[in-house]
């Protein structure tokens, strides 16, 4: 198995970073960007930009998709369901059916 080289990286604020993969994101702006409270904070950063991505910012929103399309999107795992529906839990709401 061949290894992949870091490649150095600056991003558009400045920071340079160094990346294996094509992913595009400076990790010192995601974790300036990670949420403090909230639900968005109990999620991986992968799975906090594919609900973004898809301008999922409330349990309301997040409440009108099904389990199955919530899975369904890139970043999401199956780690993130426990954690979503416990916070749609506490709120009194859940996966559409």
């Amino acid at each position: 198995m061949a290894s992949s080289e870091k490649v150095p990286r600056i991003c558009k604020n400045g920071h340079q970073y160094y990346k294996s993969s094509d992913c595009n994101t400076c990790p010192t702006c995601e974790k300036a960007n990670r949420p403090d409270n909230g639900f968005l904070s109990l999620l991986s950063a992968p799975a906090r930009r594919a609900l973004l991505h898809r301008d999922i910012t409330t349990l309301e929103q997040l409440s009108a998709y099904s389990e199955k399309e919530i899975l369904s999107l890139h970043g999401i795992g199956p780690s993130s369901i426990p954690k979503l529906k416990a916070a749609l839990s506490a709120s009194g709401l859940a996966f559409r059916q």
